[in-house]
């Protein structure tokens, strides 16, 4: 742990009535929903700094990459890992990493995962601390995929390279120890979006599906005009401007934002999906949308385990160091995808 994830992490550990008084004095509260004291402390100290849209994309790129690495707890205990690369669908290799933990459990699926970020922001560390107590808790492998970024690879790159990923993973199980021909997965964000994306659109092609679908604060509508995109536009660590930045750099000009492949909730049948875990956090322009899917994936008869954790921030997925609400989440998470590989 560096110098400053101990200091950053010992003035985290001050009382919550503390930290909201250093942060602006008084607690942020948004549809009677208040957002834990070191989140706030967080959004308070980052307050000054210029938005993405003001910066060229390379600049926010290395600038998250630092920003989430002081915020990230370490790897959890007796989780192995592997880096290597897999074969993309352009004839791209496409950086990975496996994560095994002690005591894994032959009968668990394969996890392949896809980080936050947008479709531009985001790569193998955004979401390390994360995939490893996933690893540990739920006793399966994971596969975290470094899929290619915009404005550098414009749609459908990211996409494309999930989706290969995910077959390749699911052909491939076997080598991290992981049943034969099959796989889920899972992501937060961007990462959420993909992962809902993939559950239909191998439904569409007739291929196999996912054991299940993991989707964290996932972007699933482009299109509609949800109350939370803007009582929550303006809060942390997701707003609407960056929101809007990231697909000014994600898709080409004029493209449709109702496609399937891009906004998977205007998809109007969702009979036959893989069961879902669907989490959302209460102070999230994004909040509206996953509740809403989960609604629909379940009156449709798909499994569903859905909670909203109001007192979180998108993107708590990377707190894990700092933020003990963010921690305790990522656990309770990590036991819904359990729960929900006992019963396949």
């Amino acid at each position: 742990m560096s110098l400053q994830q101990t200091i950053a992490r010992l003035v985290m550990k001050l009382p919550g009535g503390i930290l909201v008084k250093l942060a602006g004095g008084t607690p942020l509260t948004v549809r009677g929903r208040t957002l834990e004291p070191q989140l706030q402390m967080i959004a308070w100290n980052g307050r000054n700094a210029p938005p993405f849209s003001t910066l060229p994309a390379e600049v926010v790129q290395a600038a998250t990459r630092d920003a989430l690495a002081q915020v990230a707890a370490p790897i959890e205990p007796g989780v192995k890992t592997e880096d290597l690369t897999i074969p993309g669908p352009d004839g791209n290799e496409i950086p990975a990493r496996a994560y095994r933990p002690e005591g894994q459990d032959p009968n668990a699926p394969l996890m392949v995962y896809y980080h936050m970020g947008g479709g531009v922001i985001g790569d193998l560390e955004t979401c390390h601390a994360w995939c490893s107590i996933l690893a540990s808790r739920v006793k399966c492998p994971v596969l975290s995929i470094d899929y290619r970024l915009a404005p550098q690879h414009k749609f459908p790159a990211g996409i494309d390279d999930c989706i290969a990923a995910y077959e390749w993973g699911m052909r491939n199980a076997t080598r991290f120890g992981a049943p034969e021909g099959q796989a889920a997965v899972g992501g937060d964000s961007m990462g959420g979006n993909f992962s809902a994306i993939i559950s239909q659109e191998m439904q569409r092609e007739d291929k196999p599906l996912p054991v299940m679908q993991l989707l964290i604060y996932p972007a699933v509508d482009l299109v509609e005009d949800f109350p939370s995109k803007a009582e929550f536009g303006a809060t942390f660590s997701l707003s609407t401007d960056t929101m809007d930045w990231f697909m000014d750099q994600y898709l080409p000009a004029g493209f449709d934002k109702s496609d399937p492949m891009l906004s998977p909730g205007q998809t109007g049948a969702l009979e036959g999906l893989p069961p879902a875990v669907v989490i959302t956090a209460g102070h999230d322009p994004l909040c509206d949308e996953g509740d809403d899917y989960a609604a629909r994936l379940k009156a449709a008869g798909v499994p569903v385990i859905h909670k909203r954790y109001d007192a979180l921030a998108h993107a708590f997925t990377a707190f894990t160091l700092v933020s003990p609400g963010s921690r305790r989440a990522c656990e309770e998470i990590a036991d819904m995808v359990r729960t929900t590989y006992d019963k396949l």
